[in-house]
């Protein structure tokens, strides 16, 4: 099937290619994504722009143009976000390819990734670990544990950054979240995981934003 048409000009906020989803993102993903659910290991793309409402075309012309699975598509007030995944990197990159063709743009021309703060909170109080316990999708923080929270823009660049420190060390994630004017990340271990983490997912959002 041939991929539909797309006119008008939109704003390329976010365009994230994760090679491996590692497997404590994907289970969070999992968590409240209603479409088809990723699994560890499948490459995942998030492609975030705006006006918002034009998602849904651009997911049209992914899916038709090849057998990627949609995770998620989101539209808020100013911002749509779709994700895309499937086993062969190949067919998530020519999913991309399409929308970058179909809106005229190239995959530098989006909006580059910032950090619009970075903070680690070393031995975390009992009663501080309950409030983020409370609200989160991922996996629970205990006493004494560090935690380092990422806040990004564009908002879906926090997934790439959680997808880089998981790689880099055995750290636990609480949440991610892809959504609205910042991205949100937090994520908790021992204090040398939680700095490479750290470091992890600020040199990948530097090294995306000079690329």
């Amino acid at each position: 099937m041939s991929p539909g048409t797309f006119t008008g000009m939109v704003d390329l906020r976010t365009y994230a290619f994760l090679d491996t989803l590692q497997p404590q993102l994907a289970a969070s993903v999992g968590t409240t994504c209603r479409g088809f659910l990723p699994v560890p290991g499948v490459a995942s793309l998030w492609v975030e722009i705006a006006p918002a409402i034009r998602i849904h075309e651009l997911l049209d012309i992914a899916l038709k143009a090849t057998s990627v699975r949609p995770a998620t598509i989101v539209t808020e007030r100013a911002y749509g976000l779709f994700e895309v995944n499937h086993p062969d990197q190949g067919e998530v990159r020519e999913a991309g390819e399409a929308v970058l063709r179909a809106i005229g743009k190239k995959e530098n021309e989006r909006t580059p990734p910032k950090v619009v703060s970075s903070t680690v909170i070393r031995g975390v109080e009992p009663y501080h670990t309950q409030l983020i316990n409370r609200t989160r999708y991922g996996s629970m923080i205990v006493p004494g544990q560090s935690l380092f929270i990422l806040e990004t823009e564009p908002a879906a660049y926090c997934i790439l950054a959680a997808n880089e420190a998981e790689k880099a060390a055995p750290v636990t994630l609480i949440d991610a979240n892809p959504i609205g004017a910042f991205g949100r990340l937090y994520m908790c271990g021992g204090e040398a995981e939680i700095d490479a983490a750290r470091a992890a997912a600020e040199q990948a959002l530097k090294t995306l934003a000079q690329g």
